[in-house]
């Protein structure tokens, strides 16, 4: 194979990654596939990831670190928690729901690819409830809600509203009522969580 002009990095095996893995979906995708993409033999590409696996670990650890990025500067923001906490649930909804119904190919590979990668997956949940407890923290210092746990009741918002934003809903996030359903609930745990 000729090599290509550009420098062979880690974010370009990543970017071909993911174009490969929407085309042949996680199952026929391979590294040879990757390297051709690029233009360059598969040696070149395990120079950069040891193993197909670290590749697909990889890529999906940057597939979830765009949700996680784009959620913290919501949580790092010092406005009221009450406003932070909804923006950064409906951002996690919005989120979630673009990349299910932009790319449904993509999206559906990388649920394959998370059941795969448990310590990837895990390590991105920690970090969202790390942000949420971050949230939910300044609104108890502030007196706005009584969390005496910040951790567990960041882990309860979470997971009361895994409906929007478990990939194992997607199917529901364009149903008729969605938006309502999704306001009642983030009304219901605000509520909840408020100081008397």
């Amino acid at each position: 194979m000729a090599p290509t002009s550009e420098t062979l990095t880690a974010e370009r095996i990543l970017e071909a990654t993911e174009e490969v893995l929407r085309r042949h979906g996680p199952a026929k995708a391979t590294v040879v596939d990757v390297a051709r993409a690029l233009g360059v033999s598969h040696g070149s590409v395990y120079r950069h990831f040891r193993t197909k696996a670290a590749l697909r670990e990889a890529v999906t650890k940057r597939w979830l670190d765009r949700t996680s990025e784009a959620l913290s500067g919501i949580a790092a923001d010092d406005r009221d928690p009450e406003g932070r906490l909804r923006d950064w649930l409906r951002t996690l909804f919005e989120a979630k729901r673009r990349k299910a119904g932009l790319d449904p190919e993509l999206f559906a590979t990388y649920r394959v690819l998370t059941d795969e990668n448990g310590t990837v997956v895990g390590e991105h949940l920690a970090d969202l409830t790390a942000q949420l407890t971050r949230i939910v923290r300044a609104g108890a210092e502030a007196g706005t809600f009584a969390a005496p746990d910040p951790e567990a009741a960041a882990r309860a918002v979470f997971h009361a509203t895994g409906r929007f934003h478990d990939p194992c809903h997607a199917h529901e996030w364009e149903r008729p009522g969605v938006e309502e359903e999704f306001t009642a609930v983030v009304d219901l745990l605000v509520r909840g969580l408020r100081a008397p």
